[in-house]
């Protein structure tokens, strides 16, 4: 007798732990900061290029959107280093059972936006 499977998965009905959505969102800000790297290397070099490339940069950068964008690749960046050391800790048998890892998760995701809100205020 075969049993029923289910034809496909049902991915609307599957609910991670707070670890798999931590893992699921370090892939994707190690993606955004890859696929952002050109933007940057582009607005460096128009900060390189001449006072007047600059001042026009700051002039950019000095706009609302500009700076939520800023502040999206920062928060990226931020909770791609913390979730990082996190895996370090993990893979060093520093963090071995499952409430430590669902812990951890929590302090990634609280120090990455904590460490964003204070360098955006600090920025803005």
């Amino acid at each position: 007798m075969q049993k029923k499977r289910p034809v496909h998965l049902a991915l609307h009905k599957i609910r991670l732990p707070l670890p798999g959505v931590i893992s699921i969102f370090h892939r994707i800000s190690g993606l955004l900061l890859f696929l952002a790297l050109p933007l940057v290397l582009v607005l460096l070099q128009g900060s390189l290029r001449s006072p007047e490339s600059y001042s026009d940069l700051m002039d950019f950068l000095g706009m609302p959107l500009a700076k939520i964008g800023m502040l999206g690749l920062l928060w990226a960046l931020l909770f791609h280093t913390c979730a990082g050391l996190r895996y370090l800790a993990i893979d060093t048998h520093l963090l071995n059972n499952l409430r430590q890892a669902r812990e951890s998760s929590r302090v990634v995701l609280a120090a990455s936006v904590l460490l964003t809100l204070l360098i955006g205020v600090r920025l803005w």
